[in-house]
């Protein structure tokens, strides 16, 4: 693991007048450029080859419009490693915002050991986002008394409707579903999987069996600063996915009918922005509380900058209950988050994710405590 002591050497040479917040070209690029153009830091975009125009194009600073001041090419997204590239990264002063997309193309191996520029957040927590990692995602669960579906150890134990979440046979990254309420039925159904090529059976050996829970979906994205030991929601959203969003617009006798054609996919495609009751706001803050102190205890210094929970809500008695079920430790997917009036009850203005981020890193070198926030 690159230690902290070899990012603050790294800092040591940077021209912190001259700050460029870096990402990888994919996931949620956009919104982390709008947030650094509007605190005035200059973006570099690290793009794929067949994979850059939206950066190296569409969006490319001209004038006093767009927000990716540079982009670097690469042949594979995996290239960002090579010592020639970082160099590059470097000499611009570079800070680096993780996302989804950099650990799945990345690796976490890569970014561990062999990425060495300043990462705003905390390296060592993104494995855990992992469900088959060592103090993973539900052993944090368990560990900060955070509400989530029961797991079951092996087939056997099935006892109730259960969802199955296994890597795909093609993209490991991405999860194939399916549902089962008994032994019998996981092994029919997993057969029927296999076959079909849509996953393999090493996959299914990695696959998390979980209790389905019924509920509103809901994705809390917050921010936890660092500097101001403060924990900031910035708003929530709902996902939209292919091409579950399409059957599930169908009557019930149409979704049937389909169904007879069409595999299920529940491949995320876009965000839609929510709002949540507000007396269910203190729940959610506690929630987030609960996650940033288990993250500190267990993987020091523990969250730093925007995480997200994936919540269903389910009734009570006595209200509501939020049930969580996956846990983002970087940026969030869904741009969606700054149409939410949460992070305007407190700043008086609706803040993107990327905004918030430029802020903190903003304030850091303002008040010389970069270091603080990357690692």
């Amino acid at each position: 693991m690159i230690s902290r002591e070899e990012i603050k050497k790294v800092l040591d040479e940077y021209n912190l007048n001259e700050v460029t917040i870096g990402v990888l070209g994919s996931h949620s690029a956009l919104d982390i450029c709008r947030g650094a153009k509007d605190l005035g830091f200059r973006t570099l975009v690290v793009c794929q080859k067949g994979r850059e125009q939206t950066y190296a194009r569409y969006y490319r600073t001209e004038d006093s419009l767009g927000i990716v001041d540079g982009t670097i090419i690469l042949d594979n997204f995996t290239d960002i490693t090579e010592e020639r590239v970082q160099k590059e990264m470097r000499e611009q002063n570079v800070i680096f915002i993780p996302h989804r997309s950099f650990e799945v193309y990345v690796g976490f191996d890569q970014i561990e050991d062999e990425f060495l520029l300043p990462l705003f957040g905390t390296r060592g927590i993104l494995r855990a986002e992992e469900r088959d990692a060592d103090r993973n995602q539900y052993y944090l669960m368990e560990k900060g008394g955070i509400p989530y579906p029961r797991t079951y150890n092996s087939p056997e134990e099935i006892d109730r409707l259960v969802l199955v979440k296994a890597p795909e046979a093609q993209r490991t990254y991405e999860r194939a579903f399916f549902f089962a309420s008994s032994t019998d039925e996981f092994y029919k159904s997993s057969e029927q999987m296999i076959h079909a090529g849509k996953i393999t059976e090493a996959g299914l050996k990695k696959a998390v069996i979980e209790e389905f829970v019924m509920g509103t979906q809901s994705n809390f994205n917050y921010f936890y600063s660092i500097l101001d030991q403060r924990l900031e929601l910035l708003g929530t959203d709902t996902r939209r996915q292919t091409n579950l969003d399409g059957i599930l617009r169908l009557p019930a006798s149409q979704q049937l009918e389909a169904l007879k054609y069409i595999d299920v996919k529940a491949i995320e495609a876009g965000h839609i922005s929510c709002t949540v009751k507000e007396s269910l706001l203190e729940q959610i803050f506690d929630l987030g509380e609960k996650f940033v102190r288990v993250a500190r205890q267990e993987y020091p210094p523990g969250i730093i900058g925007p995480f997200a929970l994936q919540s269903a809500f389910i009734p009570g008695p006595p209200s509501e209950k939020a049930i969580v079920f996956d846990i983002s430790m970087r940026v969030q997917g869904s741009p969606g988050t700054m149409f939410t009036p949460y992070s305007g009850y407190y700043y008086g203005e609706s803040l993107s994710v990327g905004k918030r981020v430029a802020m903190e890193l903003k304030k850091a070198i303002q008040q010389n405590r970069l270091e603080e926030t990357v690692t």
